[in-house]
């Protein structure tokens, strides 16, 4: 369920030495980007256990001047991704666990899933962190449901992603979850960066990605979302794209992690989203101009992925964005 708080969502982002800049700047950026009818969506701080200057795993200083008392007065604490495997803080594992007790929302980036794991948060529950480091997190925590082949998975309060890019997709989906898909993906759009995927795509694959050489199929992405609506077959993205069925698949493949079917229905699932949250309309036009056909099968793929019908999805939004 969305937060429905009247003031700026708090998040506290903890930098633990040696901090990746990029997995700290990831959530400041794009909860930034929220700005709601009433003013800021999130209200983001910086923190790390002693105020100052802060290692970074590149090598460069940050000057961080708040302590993790920001974490008291947090609703999300995000832990970014640290060089520190082998010897978590143990001030950033207490005010983890305390944090967690007090029934705040926690979230990792990266390796910062390692400080969660050993604050006992991902005990029984399902997490990931950076391919390259799945293995290790797993073998020191065994109590840990490792998912190594996603970008990100959340477990209750509890979320954790893999590396970089990452980060985005899991600040997407929290924000998501908080002021709904248009929100979400308004951000993405003046981030530059791709619409919300989903927590299951792989982390990774065999096939090298294309080169930038004109060969990419944005172009027949692009195309497709502004022909959701429309009876899209696989023969169509491939005529557009003037490759082989065959070509298509993989290529769509190497690109997004999924298949082009794959990847169709996630996009029509987020555009009902966006129409159930925006518009008035009656859930069967919205199935229809989602390309999702009937009331029917909207309300399955919307139960799947969001476990919400579109009625409690429209009621439980149109509140929030119009508050």
């Amino acid at each position: 369920m969305p937060f429905t708080c009247p003031r700026p969502h708090r998040v506290a982002v903890i930098a633990s030495r040696p901090v990746s800049m990029f997995n700290l700047a990831v959530p400041e950026m794009l909860f930034g980007k929220v700005q709601l009818d009433g003013g800021p969506g999130y209200e983001v701080e910086l923190c790390t256990p002693d105020p100052g200057s802060v290692g970074t795993s590149g090598g460069a200083d940050l000057v961080i001047g708040q302590g993790l008392d920001a974490v008291e007065r947090a609703d999300t604490v995000v832990v970014a991704g640290t060089g520190s495997r082998e010897d978590p803080d143990p001030r950033v594992v207490a005010v983890l666990r305390q944090a967690a007790r007090a029934g705040k929302r926690v979230a990792s980036i990266c390796t910062g899933a390692f400080l969660l794991a050993e604050a006992g948060l991902l005990d029984g529950r399902q997490a990931t962190t950076y391919w390259e480091y799945t293995g290790q997190l797993a073998a020191r925590y065994p109590a840990v449901v490792m998912e190594p082949d996603v970008l990100f998975v959340q477990d209750g309060q509890m979320l954790t992603s893999s590396g970089y890019a990452a980060g985005i997709d899991l600040c997407l989906h929290i924000i998501r979850t908080d002021y709904g898909a248009a929100v979400a993906n308004t951000v993405a759009r003046l981030a530059l960066v791709a619409p919300v995927r989903h927590g299951g795509q792989a982390q990774f694959t065999d096939t090298p990605l294309p080169a930038e050489t004109g060969t990419s199929l944005a172009a027949t992405r692009a195309w497709a979302m502004t022909r959701l609506d429309a009876p899209l077959t696989l023969t169509d993205l491939a005529r557009h794209a003037a490759v082989s069925v065959r070509t298509l698949s993989r290529r769509f493949h190497a690109e997004t992690g999924l298949s082009p079917l794959q990847w169709l229905l996630h996009q029509r699932v987020e555009r009902a989203k966006e129409l159930l949250e925006t518009t008035t309309l009656p859930v069967d036009q919205v199935a229809r101009a989602s390309g999702l056909g009937t009331a029917d099968s909207l309300r399955q793929h919307l139960l799947r992925r969001a476990g919400l019908t579109p009625s409690d999805y429209r009621a439980a939004f149109t509140r929030l964005t119009t508050a």
